[in-house]
């Protein structure tokens, strides 16, 4: 029980990342006031958690339906994680969905409601993203129906939102007391947790399937 949850947390704090999500608030947010970061933030963080805990309580049952067996699940989503770990770990700037400067200019005029922006980019795809959408329903799916192992994903899921929370509460501290260097080195560091997590995703699910005898 104890592992399952290191795992999902583990995972969530890699394909979410927290810290990143608070650099990209903080250039979101630039002329906000805290109270108006603060309700952006809450109702982000929100919406992001209820798409997640969708995705882990019905994401599976959905995909049985569909007739897709655990170790197929097990083994797209890891190669999906394993995608996603490359492009932190390789890739020239931060790989999060951030968006371009001009995208960027685009959402502010766009998202002159504060609840547009909760929504767009941060609540979706920032941080209930593909990935993270794909992890909830492959650990929810590795706990193979036993309660204590599901509650144990559910609340390393949990854990991992209220850490982002907080961070995204202090988006401007967090901006300022980290230079682009350790940004860049908490990115590697987790691309390369999750490329690790990734790999064996696709192992299980590989060797559930026993393909190779």
């Amino acid at each position: 029980m104890l592992e399952t949850a290191l795992t999902t947390f583990t995972t969530f704090f890699a394909v979410i990342g927290p810290v990143e999500a608070a650099v990209l608030l903080s250039s979101l947010t630039p002329n906000m006031t805290r109270a108006e970061r603060r309700a952006i933030t809450i109702k982000a963080v929100f919406i992001a958690t209820l798409i997640v805990l969708a995705f882990a309580l019905f994401g599976g049952p959905i995909l049985r339906q569909l007739g897709v067996s655990l170790a197929a699940l097990q083994t797209a989503g890891g190669i999906i994680l394993l995608i996603i770990a490359l492009d932190m770990t390789l890739s020239k700037r931060p790989a999060t969905p951030a968006l371009s400067a001009k995208e960027s200019e685009e959402a502010e005029d766009k998202a002159e409601r504060h609840a547009e922006i909760a929504v767009f980019p941060l609540a979706t795809p920032l941080l209930a993203g593909p990935g993270a959408m794909t992890s909830a329903i492959v650990l929810a799916a590795g706990a193979e129906g036993d309660p204590a192992l599901l509650a144990a994903v559910i609340g390393a899921m949990l854990a991992v939102m209220f850490l982002t929370l907080m961070l995204l509460l202090a988006a401007h501290e967090v901006h300022q007391l980290l230079g682009v260097t350790a940004r860049k080195v908490i990115v590697r560091v987790s691309g390369v947790l999750l490329a690790a997590l990734a790999v064996q995703s696709i192992f299980d699910g590989l060797g559930d399937a026993k393909i190779f005898g």
